[in-house]
């Protein structure tokens, strides 16, 4: 038996991962607000991910809608981030969003950056390692 291949024209969300993100959002109180997924350079292999809450659009944005829970890309973070899942993770250290990356060729430790394979980390704000 096979597991579905992921789409890998899209930005998802886990259950547990569209539950957390729908909390936040619904806490912010205004409608155009959605989770901005984006990476950055730094952290201890190359990118790092962020994620914030963001009610404004870019040029050359893209937006993922499921169910009530909106995602956004910028253009330059698009393609290492194409046909990734977002998730929520709970533990004992406490909970956090964490992404499943099909285009990382490695990631560290923590969890909070990766690596691909034939690509320059982008210019932008950087940090100097992993911080879980």
């Amino acid at each position: 038996m096979s597991l579905p291949s992921p789409d890998t024209d899209s930005l998802s969300l886990t259950p547990a991962g569209a539950e957390k993100a729908g909390q936040l959002l619904e806490g912010n109180g205004n409608e155009n607000a959605a989770i901005r997924v984006f990476v950055k350079s730094g952290g201890c292999s190359g990118y790092q991910y962020g994620m914030r809450v963001d009610d404004q659009r870019l040029a050359g944005d893209r937006v993922f809608q499921q169910g009530p829970v909106k995602l956004v890309v910028d253009e330059r973070s698009w393609p290492l981030l194409r046909g990734s899942q977002v998730d929520y993770v709970e533990s004992l250290l406490g909970g956090g969003f964490s992404v499943k990356n099909p285009n990382a060729s490695s990631e560290c430790g923590c969890g909070h950056s990766f690596r691909t394979d034939g690509a320059a980390a982008p210019s932008g704000d950087g940090s100097s390692g992993c911080s879980a």
